[in-house]
């Protein structure tokens, strides 16, 4: 199977190195120091609980013309950086090609919608704590490696079996979906929760989830996430929070999200698709949504990153 990382950073870096290493022809589209320092040296990923790897058969670009057209693009772009990305990556796009993004959020598939067709698009959904460590090294900072997809009509189609087939000995967790959209809402519940207080309290899920305030604060995000899905027609339990919560306690108590890592940095947030849609969507449909409306006030004036 023909691979493209349209996105080579913590995430497309992580899910296209395993594919690689375990077999797939990956294509990776990258920018500046970390595309040449994988040119040079390869991609590493570094791993405490799975082990490290390096790839260096792989095609490292800038120009997705240059890979020409293959079986799936990867979408794994800042979410900002969507619109860009799309258009940028149509010379890798066939009639036959399959595009799937594994960002963050539950909006973001509407861009793909729009520019490829809903035939083109499956969803999916990546579960991993990752970061750049420095360039050309992916650095996984918890044992969770989770792949979810599937097509939006809940068929087991050709190219999603065929995507199964390359995950499946990359040791990563992987699961073909018969319900996607629920899925994307499944991380979308714990993704906002997660972003939501290790950036605005500016650390780890495991001082957040042992203290009773700040485990309650989490908590309730997480309702508010699920009750805005439910007003969605998304298939989610009414508790389906207390269930997040649980798997919010087993996971490494190191764990962050992106979000807060680029609060650190003094990047671009990407609050307005996690608590803001959140706050967008529930407006929609009548839901209140004040802990993630806080949640975003908050952060607004770090939203545009410290340059602006």
């Amino acid at each position: 199977m023909r691979i493209a990382m349209m996105g080579s950073g913590g995430l497309g870096g992580f899910f296209g190195g395993r594919l690689a290493h375990a077999g797939s022809e990956v294509s990776f589209i990258a920018r500046g120091e970390h595309l040449r320092a994988m040119r040079e040296h390869g991609l590493r990923i570094e791993s405490a609980a799975h082990g490290d790897i390096v790839v260096k058969q792989a095609h490292f670009t800038d120009d997705p013309a240059a890979i020409g057209v293959v079986d799936l693009v990867i979408v794994a772009v800042k979410l900002w950086d969507t619109e860009s990305a799309v258009k940028a990556m149509r010379p890798m796009v066939g009639p036959t090609t399959a595009v799937m993004s594994l960002q963050n959020g539950v909006t973001r598939d509407e861009v793909l919608h729009r520019e490829f067709g809903e035939a083109a698009v499956m969803g999916g959904v990546g579960y991993v704590a990752t970061r750049i460590a420095r360039p050309g090294v992916i650095e996984q900072t918890g044992p969770l490696q989770r792949l979810v997809f599937g097509e939006y009509d809940g068929s087991r189609s050709e190219r999603a079996e065929m995507l199964l087939k390359a995950a499946l000995p990359t040791g990563i967790d992987t699961d073909l979906s018969s319900d996607i959209r629920r899925s994307l809402w499944e991380k979308f519940v714990f993704l906002v929760g997660l972003s939501a207080t290790t950036t605005s309290m500016r650390t780890a899920i495991g001082p957040i989830r042992s203290h009773p305030r700040t485990r309650a604060f989490l908590h309730d995000i997480m309702k508010e996430v699920v009750a805005v899905g439910r007003a969605q027609g998304v298939n989610l339990p009414e508790t389906y929070a207390d269930e997040r919560l649980a798997f919010a306690d087993s996971v490494a108590a190191t764990m962050s999200s992106s979000m807060h890592h680029d609060l650190e940095r003094g990047s671009r947030l990407e609050l307005p698709w996690l608590s803001g849609a959140v706050v967008e969507l529930g407006a929609r449909a009548g839901v209140p949504t004040p802990l993630n409306r806080a949640v975003c006030d908050m952060l607004a004036l770090h939203a545009d990153g410290r340059t602006a």
